[in-house]
């Protein structure tokens, strides 16, 4: 698990590309329609994996004092189980129909796809962190975040 910690920033980076990506997809999808209420909150996942990023990443190089291992690992749970959650309420809501040239059917799916997508880097973060925390309370010290290149 140890040789597992030096891939979470590239994961973290992973994240940001995605949770950006999925952010445009979503204020597509919500903007000029009536959004259905997955959209809203897939939006809001978007925006919540953005600010958690910046916390997780920030944090412990510019706010030592302030950042909270125990806090940070909480959120990327949750973070996880809002991807989860919210991609897995999209696809059977929306299914798998034949798009064709249709971009608002094309972008349902590909925010489907990135919300999955995030889903699983969220996963791979949580397991990580986590295996990182136990094992430092095993040995009576504290955690050091897994941050940074």
């Amino acid at each position: 698990m140890e040789s597992l910690k030096h891939y979470v920033p590239y994961a973290h980076m992973a994240a940001t590309l995605f949770g950006l990506i999925e952010l445009g997809l979503t204020c597509y999808l919500v903007s000029p329609w009536g959004a259905h209420s997955i959209f809203a909150f897939l939006l809001f996942c978007s925006v919540w994996t953005l600010l958690v990023l910046v916390y997780i990443g920030l944090g412990p190089s510019y706010f030592p004092k302030s950042f909270q291992r125990t806090i940070a690992l909480a959120l990327e749970w949750l973070t996880m189980i809002f991807w989860f959650a919210g991609s897995i309420a999209l696809a059977v809501l929306h299914g798998s129909p034949s798009c064709g040239a249709n971009t608002y059917c094309g972008s349902t799916e590909a925010a489907n796809a990135f919300g999955f997508l995030l889903w699983i880097v969220f996963l791979f973060i949580v397991v990580v962190d986590t295996m990182a925390t136990l094992k430092g309370r095993a040995r009576g010290q504290r955690a050091k975040p897994v941050v940074g290149v």
